[in-house]
């Protein structure tokens, strides 16, 4: 079952990548809009803000060696690069990807420090405690087996490292709004089957799975008001000529998906889908 979804997960990225850095630049990630989402800005300088918030929220403030988990072309990799003067490692499932995110770090004259190769994140090919930060930005969602990953992460890391990510979320089951409906599982996998995600998890699940792992420090948070106002943005620019005739020449998988755009959007407004962040550290 991997290889049919990682294959399509390399497909649609191989396919789409090229687009949305022409129509939406370097990040392939959310925005910041402030913490209750009014703050009009930018998109781009939003995605931005949405890095510092995040770093913020952690208390990283030092880092040696990197790995950004689902780094696609290298936009979040080559910023933390460049913040921390780090060593960093990105992976992807999408070869295209990780020969962009190369080519990003030559221009940017950061070669020597900035790495980027195809690597499954649950099963990679690092030794032990290599990394002291993992950077998981909105690549969770793919993940075949979220608890595989924060085993995966917790080897990786050195004692004392951090693990920060931020992955799109359905609500909490576990309240008074009760179980998922038959409307909102299908309307999650209609999302799921354009995006070629295996499943979403609760953030609490996300905290649960962390805390089994043998993290420590666990901290959580529910984001989604301060990202919301992205997918509008996403949307309107999507309606521009360039981006149209982008889309129809990038194929059916890559229309599919910006077609797709108000799925989230709704699903945002009706609080099923959520946006959390999670950071956890290995002592």
């Amino acid at each position: 079952m991997n290889s049919d979804l990682y294959q399509n997960i390399q497909t649609f990225y191989d396919d789409s990548s090229e687009l949305w850095e022409s129509v939406w630049g370097e990040h392939m990630h959310h925005g910041f809009y402030g913490f209750v989402g009014t703050h009009q800005k930018d998109q781009q300088q939003a995605q931005v803000d949405l890095i510092e918030a995040l770093l913020k929220w952690s208390g990283i403030t030092q880092a040696e060696q990197i790995l950004d988990a689902g780094c696609g072309i290298g936009g979040s990799a080559l910023y933390l690069c460049d913040r921390y003067q780090a060593a960093v490692t990105g992976i992807t499932l999408s070869p295209k990807q990780a020969a962009r995110a190369t080519e990003r770090a030559a221009a940017a004259g950061l070669s020597d420090r900035a790495q980027f190769q195809v690597d499954d994140v649950l099963n990679t090919s690092f030794p032990d405690e290599q990394f002291d930060f993992i950077w998981s930005m909105e690549s969770g969602e793919h993940y075949p087996d979220k608890g595989q990953f924060f085993k995966e992460s917790y080897r990786l890391l050195k004692p004392g490292g951090t693990l920060l990510m931020a992955t799109w979320c359905h609500r909490p089951t576990h309240s008074l709004a009760g179980s998922l409906t038959e409307a909102e599982q299908l309307h999650l996998a209609s999302i799921y089957k354009v995006y070629h995600l295996p499943y979403v998890l609760s953030l609490p699940d996300y905290d649960h799975l962390a805390r089994q792992a043998g993290y420590a420090d666990v901290q959580t948070a529910d984001w989604s008001d301060a990202v919301a106002p992205f997918w509008d943005a996403v949307i309107k620019s999507s309606l521009q000529w360039d981006a149209i005739v982008g889309l129809v020449q990038a194929g059916w998988p890559t229309l599919q998906g910006a077609l797709a755009l108000g799925l989230m959007r709704w699903g945002f407004q009706w609080g099923l889908i959520r946006y959390g962040v999670l950071s956890a550290r290995k002592e």
